[in-house]
C-alpha cells in the first residue's frame, strides 16, 4: 500500500478503535430517520453524485470559501441526484458533522465518503443520517468488506463498493454488491485515468449498478459513460473549483445549452 494511503488508514484504524471502546451497540437511536431507497432512485434516472470536499493530499485546498451547506444547496439546485460528503479530517479537511448539517438543509440522499475501516463507522454513519456509505476494497480484507457491507444493509443503508483494478473487483464481487464504484484515481499513486471506468465496466455483471468516480470533467464525459451503460457518476473537484457551483452542476449534467 502506498505510504500516504497507509498513513491515512493506520491513523483512522487507531482513532476509530478508540472511539469504539466507548460505544455500545444498543446506543444506536436514530430510529426516526427517513429512509431513502438508493437503488430505486438510481433506477429512475442517471445518478449524479456531487461531492463536498475541502482538500486532498494530492491537490491541497480545493476551495478556499468552503461552506458545506451552501455547496450542498447549490448542488441540489443544479440538479444533482445525491451529495457526497467527505468526512475524513486529517488528510481531506472533512468533518463528520457536515453530514448532519447538510441533511438538515437539502432533500437529496447523502453519501458518507471516508475510509470506512471499522464497524463503529457504520453505526456512526447511521447516527449521522447518511443514506449510503463508501466501502473501499483496496483498504479492506475480504472478511472486513463482507462484515461492513452486511452491517450497512442491516441498518437500512446502502453502499457503493469501490474498486480500481481486477483484484479489487474480484473481492467486491464476492459479496454480491448492488452498486460498484469504479475509481479512476489510483489510490496508491493518485494518478487519474478516465479509461479505467470503461475497461473495468466490461468485467462487471449487468445486474450491478456501476458508478464512475474521479476525472469526470464535462457533460461529454457523462454522455460517454451513459452510452457505456453506467448508472451514475461521482463528481467533485471539477465542480468545486467553479465560481458558480450551481450553474456548473447544471451544465455538467445537462450540457452547455
Amino acid at each position: 500500500m502506498d505510504s500516504i494511503l497507509k498513513k491515512i488508514t493506520d491513523r483512522i484504524r487507531a482513532e476509530e478503535k478508540a472511539n469504539f471502546e466507548s460505544f455500545h451497540q444498543g446506543s444506536v437511536t436514530n430510529s426516526n430517520r427517513d429512509s431513502v431507497d438508493i437503488l430505486a432512485v438510481m433506477k429512475d434516472s442517471f445518478f449524479t453524485i456531487a461531492e463536498i470536499k475541502r482538500s486532498s493530499p494530492s491537490k491541497g485546498v480545493i476551495r478556499e470559501d468552503f461552506d458545506p451547506v451552501a455547496i450542498a444547496e447549490a448542488y441540489e439546485n443544479g440538479g444533482a441526484s445525491a451529495v457526497s460528503v467527505v468526512t475524513e479530517k486529517n488528510f481531506f479537511g472533512g468533518d463528520k458533522n457536515y453530514i448532519r448539517l447538510v441533511k438538515n438543509r437539502i432533500d437529496l440522499p447523502v453519501l458518507r465518503k471516508d475510509f470506512i475501516l471499522h464497524p463503529w463507522q457504520i453505526y456512526e454513519s447511521y447516527e449521522l443520517g447518511a443514506d449510503f456509505v463508501l466501502l473501499i476494497t483496496t483498504c479492506l480484507e475480504k472478511a472486513e468488506l463482507e462484515n461492513l457491507y452486511g452491517m450497512t444493509l442491516a441498518l437500512g443503508m446502502q453502499a457503493i463498493v469501490e474498486v480500481h483494478d481486477k483484484d479489487d473487483l474480484l473481492k467486491a464481487l464476492s459479496i454480491e454488491p448492488a452498486i460498484i464504484g469504479i475509481n479512476n484515481r489510483n489510490l496508491k499513486t493518485f494518478e487519474v485515468d478516465f479509461n479505467t471506468s470503461f475497461n473495468m465496466k466490461k468485467m462487471i455483471p449487468e445486474e450491478i449498478r456501476v458508478v464512475s468516480e474521479s476525472g469526470i470533467r464535462s457533460s461529454r464525459d457523462i454522455n460517454a459513460l451513459k452510452k457505456a451503460g453506467f448508472s451514475g457518476v461521482l463528481i467533485g473537484e471539477s465542480l468545486l473549483r467553479q465560481a458558480d457551483i450551481e450553474q456548473a452542476t447544471r451544465r455538467m449534467i445537462h450540457g452547455p445549452d
